[in-house]
């Protein structure tokens, strides 16, 4: 089994920045990518950025771009989100995701991944 779990949420306020971090555990991944989804109050979960960490190839939906940037390491099993200039409306609880093998959907998509972390909460204030 695969165990994710993620850290380094808070409280922040407006144009600051945060850093989150997603552990992996459990059995050794292999042809895996890994995503960062977030969960706004009354909002649908969204697909914000993913990393396929066998090529080190990264995605950002546009409003992220330029301010977030994923990343991985592979020695400690862990990806990051570093969130640069963050916004009020960035307020969300952020999930990390994994996926093993290869997708023919979108890696944006929540029925792309097998495997949850259980969430960490993001409060950015204005």
């Amino acid at each position: 089994q695969v165990q994710l779990v993620e850290s380094g949420g808070g409280l922040v306020q407006a144009g600051g920045s945060l850093s989150l971090s997603c552990a992996i555990s459990g059995r050794t991944l292999s042809n895996y990518a890994m995503g960062w989804f977030r969960q706004a109050p009354g909002k649908e979960r969204e697909g914000i950025s993913c990393i396929t960490v066998s090529d080190g190839s990264t995605y950002y939906i546009d409003s992220v771009k330029g301010r977030f940037t994923i990343s991985s390491d592979n020695a400690k099993n862990t990806v990051y989100l570093k969130m640069n200039s963050l916004e009020p409306e960035d307020t969300a609880v952020y999930y990390c995701a994994a996926r093993e093998g290869d997708y023919a959907g979108s890696y944006f998509s929540s029925y792309a991944y097998d495997f949850w972390g259980q969430g960490t909460q993001v409060t950015v204030s204005s």
